[in-house]
């Protein structure tokens, strides 16, 4: 089972396995809860590739995603996936969801209300510019001048590192982080401040964008997955399951497929 479950998430079956429905109850978590009802429900912002994509007709894609259709067929239940923002996420994780997937870094203001599992990547901010400007933006302090404008998506660790660290730059906010980095492409924003592994993504995917201090990033941080905080019993599955995916290939396979090389905590 676990070999075909696996097969069918690194050929991107799933997809089909995934659907969109809030609960109909709030979350009451546990793991006894989630094999009863026979779903597990995934709280995911789906705007930050490569870890979480909901497309304009609703179908989600991404690492995090494939990560928790494995973990669902591992379980031996459902996923449904419940949209989220970065600003509502530990609140709509604890009223509707067992658990939170899509790129989600570890913070000590989010571990007060929710359990963290083991983290699974390595991470830590940097800047993302246009490449034309690449010279201009190679420092933190280059960055934080009168005039330069500083991009952000609101209410996650992007704009809390934007207000601890930002004193001189004009920080503006885009409300959409699917387009956000259009703003800088357009000539609209200067620099963008975000994780290391989604920059990566991103440069990869368009020519006109380079990143700065990604091997030396302004921060450190780890992405791993928010579970409910009354569920250590789910906490504990998940992070044998995670520990399992990160040596028998399951994550490999993905984080090559998403990143191009294989990354780790």
């Amino acid at each position: 089972m676990v070999a075909v479950v696996a097969i069918l998430v690194l050929t991107g079956a799933c997809t089909s396995r995934t659907t969109t429905s809030p609960p109909a109850t709030p979350a009451t978590g546990g793991l006894s809860q989630v094999l009863q009802r026979g779903t597990v429900r995934v709280c995911s912002t789906g705007d930050y590739r490569p870890f979480t994509y909901r497309d304009p007709a609703g179908a989600w894609s991404g690492l995090d995603i494939d990560m928790a259709s494995d973990m669902a067929g591992r379980l031996g239940v459902r996923v449904d996936v419940v949209p989220t923002t970065w600003a509502s996420l530990v609140d709509d994780l604890n009223n509707k969801c067992d658990v939170a997937m899509g790129g989600i870094s570890i913070t000590l203001k989010r571990a007060e209300h929710a359990l963290y599992s083991s983290p699974y990547l390595r991470d830590g901010k940097a800047a993302i510019v246009r490449c034309a400007d690449s010279s201009k933006f190679q420092t933190l302090s280059a960055i934080d001048r009168p005039g330069v404008r500083v991009v952000v998506n609101p209410g996650g660790t992007n704009a809390e590192f934007d207000k601890d660290h930002l004193h001189n730059a004009q920080v503006v906010n885009y409300p959409d982080n699917n387009t956000i980095l259009s703003q800088i492409t357009s000539g609209a924003a200067d620099v963008m401040i975000t994780d290391t592994s989604e920059i990566r993504w991103h440069v990869s995917q368009n020519p006109q964008l380079c990143g700065e201090s990604l091997d030396h990033p302004f921060t450190f941080s780890q992405k791993a997955y928010l579970i409910t905080q009354p569920a250590t019993d789910l906490q504990q599955w998940i992070n044998q399951w995670l520990n399992i995916t990160l040596n028998d290939g399951t994550y490999a396979a993905l984080s090559q497929k998403y990143f191009g090389a294989v990354t780790g905590p």
